[in-house]
């Protein structure tokens, strides 16, 4: 799948002639090489071409005589005037001028904010042109356990409304009915064909062949979709309140969609979830997993609900938050999992046929984070993945024991139950995506000065 690029318009104050300014611009075309296409320079004050954002190769003392014509420019202003790709240290009182007039300027201080910058302005065009794909047909309402997924906003119409008002992304509604049925009418000749080509770099292990084929007609069938519509960047099902229209579920096929084609997935259908790993991964290329949250703060309401007699003893446990979805963490890509096997399905509510990805990310550093419903915020906190705990026989058979800075602070300030993980700690990483979304960040962070993070798990 071909990226797209950001489109930047250089803007002058004066004249494309001056010479710091042509060798700035020179520069950066090399730094962001393959990241961000730089249009033909602009003076200020000119109707500007399509473009993501403003770029500002040499920022002088005309800024502060012209605040008016720059406040109303209408496209991101993107300060680059060092040779090194980022902001200049001596910017700092020209952009301290600027924001206190009411100027929103994005000023990276390192090449990698200055990459991930770029990629989320490219990210914020492909959601303009792009789609994302939903199977479902009465959400909320389907046999498996309607009282749990009647709470869930993302089956609301306002969700997808925001959604396409925030970002620009539409959402295309499709039958998971009709697709359970276009799946299964799949013969087993082509299906088979189809996993002889992927099996030697798909490990399984306990499915029937029956259930492999399963899998693989879900995934032919949603592949042939993608085809058609040309233009999808994530997609869901509503698999598990609806999974009576199908005889597996569709993890190994977002495994493999992601794989060939970048695709996003949402587990459940879920479109907040799907929005935050979006821009989550195109612009910090960092590996994402929804997954649900289970707090130890909320005891016997979480160990229920997994079926498991206890939290694994930990020094601490109201910071301690365990992670599953679907019996394991979730649905792992393989090229972001330090394990990876498919096997059999844990939940009762799929079919006896279905199947379920058992993967684990590196153990250490992660950030959790949600767009949260009005999609106006985008909730953060870094934490550290400690573990893994399972319970044979349980739902929660390799799930992952996650460390956080206040227990209550996640609690009381999480958006929903589910959440995406990242790996690793880019706390400005997130600050620039926001400013280029639109986003407030808001980091549930209670830690205490000293404070250890981790305890390992075994």
């Amino acid at each position: 799948m071909v990226k797209m690029q950001a489109k930047l318009v250089p803007l002058y104050f004066d004249t494309p002639d001056d010479h710091d300014f042509v060798l700035q611009l020179s520069k950066l075309q090399q730094l962001l090489s393959g990241i961000a296409e730089i249009l033909e320079p602009v003076p200020l004050g000119q109707a500007l071409p399509d473009a993501d954002a403003v770029l500002l190769p040499q920022i002088l003392g005309d800024a502060y005589r012209r605040v008016k014509e720059v406040r109303a420019l209408p496209l991101p202003i993107l300060v680059l005037t060092s040779e090194y790709g980022t902001m200049s240290m001596f910017d700092l009182d020209i952009l301290g001028y600027l924001r206190r007039e009411g100027v929103s300027v994005i000023a990276p201080y390192t090449l990698a904010g200055t990459t991930a910058t770029c990629r989320a302005l490219a990210a914020k065009r492909e959601l303009r042109e792009g789609r994302f794909l939903v199977y479902r047909d009465s959400p909320g309402e389907g046999p498996f356990q309607p009282e749990l997924f009647k709470k869930n906003y993302w089956y609301q119409d306002e969700c997808a409304e925001r959604l396409s008002n925030k970002f620009g992304v539409n959402t295309d509604v499709r039958s998971f009915k009709d697709l359970g049925a276009r799946a299964k009418e799949i013969s087993d000749v082509q299906a088979r064909a189809e996993w002889e080509r992927l099996q030697e770099a798909v490990p399984v292990s306990g499915l029937s062949g029956g259930a492999v084929l399963a899998a693989m007609k879900l995934y032919m069938a949603v592949s042939d979709d993608l085809d058609e519509a040309g233009d999808v960047l994530a997609a869901g099902i509503n698999c598990l309140n609806e999974s009576n229209f199908a005889d597996t579920t569709p993890c190994l096929a977002w495994n493999l969609l992601f794989m060939e084609r970048g695709l996003m997935w949402g587990c459940e259908s879920d479109l907040l979830s799907m929005i935050t790993e979006f821009i989550v991964h195109r612009s910090l290329r960092v590996p994402v997993v929804m997954s649900n949250l289970y707090p130890f703060l909320i005891g016997q309401a979480a160990l229920k609900h997994e079926r498991i007699p206890d939290f694994p003893a930990v020094d601490h446990p109201e910071n301690y938050v365990l992670m599953a979805h679907c019996g394991y963490l979730g649905v792992v890509p393989q090229s972001f999992a330090t394990e990876w096997t498919l096997r059999p399905k844990v939940l009762a509510i799929v079919d006896d046929n279905a199947s379920a990805i058992d993967a684990r990310l590196p153990v250490g550093d992660l950030t959790l984070s949600k767009i949260d419903p009005t999609f106006d915020r985008l909730v953060v906190v870094e934490g550290e993945l400690a573990g893994y705990a399972g319970w044979p026989g349980s739902d929660c058979c390799n799930g992952a024991v996650i460390r956080v800075p206040d227990g209550h602070a996640l609690l009381e300030g999480a958006p929903a139950c589910h959440a995406v993980i990242s790996t690793g700690h880019d706390l400005p990483g997130f600050k620039l995506l926001c400013e280029v979304f639109g986003l407030d960040l808001e980091l549930l962070d209670g830690r205490h000065a000293g404070q250890p993070l981790a305890q390992t798990i075994a």
